[in-house]
C-alpha cells in the first residue's frame, strides 16, 4: 500500500459511536446479504464481457489517513490506465474544480457502464464495512492520487471513517465538481449526526433507484487547463 501521512481522528461522543457502529454492522451485513446474488450475477457478467478479475481491488485513504483496500466490481478495462493515461492526470486541471465521472468514459465496458450507473459496483463496500474500513455514511474514500491535490481539504476529510455513501451522493452526485464534492462532505464533518446518517441512507436508496445526477459531461468535453497546477486557496 502507498504509504500517507497519519492524520488525528475527530473526537466523538462514545456513545454516538458506538450507536453508529451498531447501525453499520447490523445493517451493513443485512444489504450485504440482501445484495450478494446481485453483484456476484453482476460479477458474472464482467467476467463474461472481458477477461480478468471481475472484481475491483484499489488502495483508498481512510480514517485518519490510514490505507486499506476497498473491493469493487470493476466496470472499466482491466488495462484501463494503460489506454488512457490522460485520464488519470488529475494535476492537469489546475486544482479541484473538475467532474470525477463522465456520461461516456471511454475505459468504461458495456456492463460497467451499467452496473456504474445503477450502483451495483459499489454493493461489494459492505465488506469494507463489516471489516471496519468503511461505514455506511461518510465521505467517499478517496484514491492517494487525488487526495494529494486536497491541500488545506485534506486533513478534516480524513479525520473521519469514510462511507459508502454520503451528503454529496444525494446532493448532486456526478453534476458536482470536485470541489462541490468536498465541501459538501466537509459540511456533513462538521454537522454529521445518527439522524444525518438515517436521512442520508434514505435519499441514497431513492436516488439510485431513480438514477439521480448520474455522471455529467462526456470525457472528450474535458480540455486541458490553461493555468499549472497551484495550492487551494484560503
Amino acid at each position: 500500500m502507498d504509504a500517507f501521512e497519519i492524520y488525528p481522528t475527530r473526537k466523538v461522543n462514545c456513545l454516538d459511536c458506538v450507536a453508529r457502529r451498531v447501525l453499520d454492522l447490523s445493517v451493513g451485513f443485512i444489504l450485504l446479504c440482501l445484495s450478494a446474488p446481485i453483484w456476484l450475477l453482476a460479477a458474472l457478467a464482467v467476467r463474461i464481457e472481458t477477461k480478468g478479475n471481475p472484481f475491483f481491488v484499489q488502495t483508498r485513504i481512510g480514517v485518519g489517513g490510514r490505507p486499506f483496500r476497498i473491493v469493487k466490481l470493476r466496470g472499466m478495462y482491466i488495462d484501463a490506465r494503460t489506454r488512457f493515461p490522460e485520464l488519470y492526470d488529475y494535476a492537469r486541471f489546475g486544482g479541484l474544480d473538475f467532474h470525477f465521472h463522465y456520461k461516456e468514459d471511454p475505459r468504461l465496458t458495456r456492463v460497467g457502464s451499467f452496473i456504474r450507473r445503477t450502483s451495483i459496483d459499489e454493493l461489494p463496500n459492505f465488506i469494507n464495512v463489516l471489516r471496519g474500513d468503511m461505514a455506511l455514511v461518510g465521505p467517499r474514500p478517496e484514491v492517494p492520487d487525488v487526495l494529494k491535490l486536497y491541500g488545506d481539504y485534506l486533513a478534516p476529510y480524513v479525520s473521519v471513517k469514510p462511507g459508502i455513501t454520503c451528503l454529496s451522493k444525494v446532493t448532486g452526485r456526478d453534476r458536482l465538481t470536485k470541489r462541490e464534492t468536498i465541501e459538501l462532505d466537509l459540511a456533513y464533518i462538521r454537522d454529521g449526526s445518527l439522524r444525518l446518517d438515517v436521512i442520508i441512507l434514505w435519499k441514497t436508496f431513492k436516488s439510485v433507484l431513480l438514477r439521480q445526477d448520474v455522471f455529467h459531461r462526456k470525457a472528450s468535453d474535458v480540455a486541458p487547463p490553461k493555468q499549472p497546477y497551484g495550492q487551494i486557496p484560503e
